[in-house]
């Protein structure tokens, strides 16, 4: 390998360690009591996790290397422009537009055919017009709910989430294959048994 590529392989990596400390609102439970809130690191490791598990339970003939790929490179640019709440109507207004703008600094960080790859990934995933980047989503989106029934729905409480305000985000994800339907719709009955979630 080329020195220079090289250092700029390691460089990326430098810059694609900062999301670690990029936090969400979801929380992580911590043992003896309390919690903390989770980073977007984090979510991702957890969401390839949920990805493997899930991979060979859907209809769809899904290239896990190829799902995981995008699992890994679709929340890259947060790096830039944090993480966008889910339940938040003026942070989503502007998250195309700043997401876009930190993925020419992310990805242009990298050598040019790795940052067109990357790139690629990214749009791909946002897309969701393939049958990986659907999976990926419907992982994403269920990540993120499983997140708050854990932490017993602390998030969606201090922010007056409610069951409808879910939809929009949810219904799509369990319309990607019924494994995700079934494992979403029972997330759905323990946070309405939790009391987490109001109707």
């Amino acid at each position: 390998m080329d020195p220079a590529r090289a250092a700029a392989l390691l460089d990326f990596l430098a810059l694609a360690d900062r999301l670690k400390t990029v936090e969400r609102r979801g929380l992580v439970p911590l043992p003896g009591g309390g919690a903390r809130r989770e980073n977007s690191a984090e979510h991702c490791w957890n969401l390839a996790l949920i990805a493997v598990l899930l991979h060979r339970e859907v209809a769809a003939e899904i290239d896990l290397g190829h799902a995981l790929s995008l699992i890994a490179v679709h929340d890259l640019v947060e790096i830039e422009a944090g993480d966008t709440y889910a339940y938040d109507p003026a942070g989503r207004a502007t998250q195309a537009e700043r997401e876009t703008a930190a993925a020419a600094i992310v990805f242009g960080a990298l050598p040019v055919d790795l940052g067109r790859t990357l790139r690629a990934l990214w749009e791909e995933f946002e897309a969701g017009a393939t049958p990986e980047a659907r999976f990926a989503m419907g992982c994403d989106r269920m990540q993120g709910f499983l997140q708050n029934v854990l932490s017993d729905g602390a998030a969606w409480r201090a922010h007056g989430v409610t069951r409808a305000d879910t939809a929009p985000r949810m219904d799509p994800a369990m319309a990607v294959d019924p494994a995700f339907a079934t494992l979403i719709g029972a997330l759905y009955g323990r946070a309405r048994a939790g009391g987490m979630l109001p109707e």
